[in-house]
């Protein structure tokens, strides 16, 4: 590169900006080159220092970004990376090693962690389980070449919330030692730990596999909190209404979100300790978990989130759907609340059928009939809700509230158009398809909807007095913990990749549970009983663009039941084979996976899965649930991929923060593809659903799936969307995002 450059400012230094654009600008043909260094002479004619100057040629190249040169996002990303590399090397007093325009910008990871282990920024475990000869040897597998697979929004992503960071706000660690570290951590207790860190690390570092946020960043600090989520069962009494409310505040102290489920707790006007009409229901401790989300945030990062969720048939379900609406009494509000809704069949069969549905209070239900209503579920032999919901009807000392099944089905959907919830949990679903349920059942999500494990409350025993101390016992309940990482579809490009990655990703995520630092000892106790995991999948619009498949197709639902149905097999298999050499969760006895029935359950007829399943009736299984797939809206621009399950948003799109613009494309946007990646309002969403179904049967857990709609969306065809997804199986409906209407013209057909 040859230019003559001119600067105002006596702090610019010439060499370091030549350096700067010769590594950012490698592979790019002169033409370009003249387009940056243009405006290396606009920016440099202001009173700039080289910080700054590197700074804004990023902003202006990374704003050249386009649907016809979508590559400058990259360039912009090469910037970025050197500037991350000088603020490394200064803070951490090492040279940057220059060869013509090759850069090694990293320093040593040996030096790192004892600098960090000192600092208390790292886990003094680090240095407990790795000696220097062993780090060291994990400093020569780190691949610096692999941070050229970053687009510019992932790598600032990562830099400004996961990559650590000293006191005054400067980058310290860099992208390849986050991902070698969280590596470290999650093989400190193989026997090979050393060989397990340099697998970990080569799926992580090619974004092969992304481990949840929580894994990336806490994994090797103190506070060593991997779990995504936590969900809790509130019992009908005092006590447990605030150890829930205690245990939230907990999780969210140490960056985790809540599943709350309230559908045991007495409605409005209820009786308590026999006076009647004394109880204020479900709302007021609804608002004060509110109160807590609010009060207690996630680390300092953002606030604290909870889904709450209550049965259909509670007598409080009306005012519940409206708490995050914008009209009623505004004393019945939780605007910072997720609401969950959760739906038996035969709710779905009376809105079909036009009935009426019966409201109940959960309480008296238990007084009058003997039973609590929400313990039970229809399945395919036994109807046991259904039957006792109908003997609830026709008790005369019952108490109910009669109210058209459709009117609140409307009311779903009315909030649902207005705020994007509720969640929807269609619980005989869910339950049918548990393969626990032995021992116990599911009442409700987390806080992404795909989560689905057996749930009860902590009971309080005893509170004693003992030698001056107050000694409280309790009983743990099963509280479930969300252990989550997603393979990246979008770089799996044959079958064979599957069976190479997913391995490895089970045992990482498996590993999690024994390396967690627990919030609550009855997270603890469930996370050990239980061990699951939930390996989710994301980029699945980019895998079908990649395979040239359009999303309102045949050639969709074959494609993805062929590669899901690869996919369960490889975690199943994976979890087989641990099972074999760690040991089978503990509950496994009498479970679907023992008796063979999840496999028959499923239609696995073929004989590599009859040879399969008589391997997990040998060995067993080392986690009880295994697959479920989340939004992965971070880790999928750290990533470079689409998110989650969902077609993308926009083609391309301009994002404003901090007054910059920012441009994001979809991955790998090229003029021969953009025709497949038609956007998220523009698709028939019947065609979503259907694809949703398909996956659905070969994933033990559940799905984060949105439902978009237009403004000008019927209410019989939005109706007939959650009917459907009732019909195909699927177990919970995530949000629903309605579209602008200033937004009308699809992309596709318009560019």
């Amino acid at each position: 590169m040859s230019v003559t450059l001119t600067y105002a400012k006596e702090s610019l230094i010439p060499e370091a900006l030549q350096t700067f654009i010769a590594f950012s600008c490698q592979s790019l043909t002169q033409e370009h080159i003249e387009r940056i260094c243009t405006d290396i002479q606009k920016e440099c004619a202001g009173n700039l220092s080289t910080t700054e100057a590197m700074a804004a040629i990023t902003q202006s190249t990374l704003e050249k970004t386009s649907v016809e040169e979508p590559f400058w996002q990259y360039v912009a990303a090469r910037m970025l990376r050197y500037q991350l590399y000088l603020e490394a090397s200064h803070q951490r007093g090492y040279e940057l090693e220059k060869e013509a325009d090759k850069i090694s910008g990293y320093g040593s990871l040996v030096s790192l962690v004892e600098h960090l282990v000192g600092e208390g920024r790292y886990g003094r475990y680090l240095m407990d389980y790795y000696t220097r000869e062993e780090i060291a040897e994990l400093e020569r597998s780190i691949k610096p070449e692999r941070d050229d697979l970053f687009n510019y929004v992932g790598l600032k992503l990562l830099a400004d919330r996961y990559l650590t960071k000293n006191k005054q706000d400067k980058v310290e660690e860099l992208p390849q030692e986050r991902f070698m570290t969280v590596a470290m951590h999650l093989a400190m207790k193989e026997n090979d730990k050393v060989y397990y860190a340099q697998q970990f690390y080569e799926v992580l570092s090619q974004h092969e596999v992304m481990v949840a946020t929580p894994t990336l960043n806490n994994a090797a600090k103190p506070f060593h909190q991997l779990s995504s989520c936590f969900i809790d069962t509130v019992d009908d009494n005092l006590w447990s209404i605030y150890q829930t409310d205690q245990s939230f505040a907990q999780v969210s102290k140490h960056g985790g979100g809540q599943g709350i489920y309230v559908g045991k707790i007495r409605a409005r006007g209820s009786s308590i300790r026999g006076h009647d009409n004394k109880s204020g229901g479900v709302i007021p401790w609804i608002k004060n978990y509110n109160n807590t989300a609010l009060a207690v945030d996630q680390l300092g990062v953002r606030k604290g989130a909870a889904a709450i969720y209550l049965d259909v048939w509670h007598a409080d379900i009306l005012d519940f759907l409206n708490i995050k609406t914008n009209n009623g009494d505004d004393r019945l509000k939780a605007h910072d609340i997720f609401p969950g809704v959760c739906i038996p069949d035969c709710f779905m069969e009376a809105v079909e059928q036009r009935e009426d549905w019966y409201l109940f209070d959960p309480h008296e239900i238990r007084e009058v009939m003997g039973f609590s209503l929400e313990d039970f579920y229809d399945d395919e032999e036994d109807k046991a809700f259904s039957e006792r919901y109908a003997a609830c009807v026709k008790n005369p000392d019952l108490k109910k509230k009669k109210v058209p099944a459709i009117d609140i089905m409307k009311k779903i959907m009315s909030s649902a158009f207005e705020t994007g919830t509720p969640f929807v949990f269609y619980r005989d679903t869910v339950n049918k398809a548990n393969p626990n349920k032995h021992q116990g059942m599911i009442y409700s999500s987390n806080l992404c909807t795909e989560i689905m494990q057996n749930m009860s409350p902590t009971e309080l025993i005893s509170e004693e007095l003992e030698d001056g101390v107050i000694v409280t016992k309790t009983k743990p309940g099963d509280f479930v913990v969300c252990n989550l990482s997603s393979i990246n579809l979008g770089k799996m490009k044959t079958k064979e990749d599957l069976a190479r990655v997913i391995p490895i990703q089970v045992r990482m995520l498996d590993n999690v549970i024994d390396l967690n630092f627990y919030p609550l000892k009855q997270a603890e106790k469930t996370n050990q009983r239980y061990r699951a995991i939930g390996l989710g999948i994301m980029g699945y619009h980019h895998f079908l663009v990649n395979h040239e498949v359009t999303w309102e197709s045949e050639a969709h639902m074959a494609l993805i039941d062929e590669w899901l149905e690869e996919v369960a097999y490889q975690t199943i298999d994976a979890s087989m084979s641990l099972a074999k050499e760690k040991g089978s969760y503990p509950l496994f006895e009498g479970s679907e996976w023992q008796d063979g029935t999840y496999f028959e359950r499923r239609q696995y007829h073929s004989q590599r899965w009859q040879d399969l399943k008589e391997k997990v009736q040998q060995h067993g299984v080392r986690n009880a649930w295994l697959m479920a797939t989340a939004p992965t809206s971070s880790i999928s621009l750290i990533t470079g991929t689409t998110a989650g399950i969902d077609p993308i948003y926009r083609k391309f799109f301009m994002e404003e923060k901090r007054g910059a613009f920012i441009p994001q494309t979809a991955p790998d946007l090229t003029e021969q593809n953009q025709w497949y990646y038609k956007e998220a309002h523009h698709i028939d969403q019947q065609w979503s659903i259907k694809a949703a179904g398909v996956r659905q049967r070969h994933i033990d857990q559940a799905q984060s799936f949105n439902i978009y709609i237009t403004p000008d969306i019927k209410a019989k065809a939005f109706l007939e969307l959650y009917v459907q997804a009732w019909k195909q199986q699927m177990k919970t409906i995530y949000y629903v995002r309605s579209l602008s209407t200033e937004i009308e013209e699809c992309v596709s057909c318009a560019t």
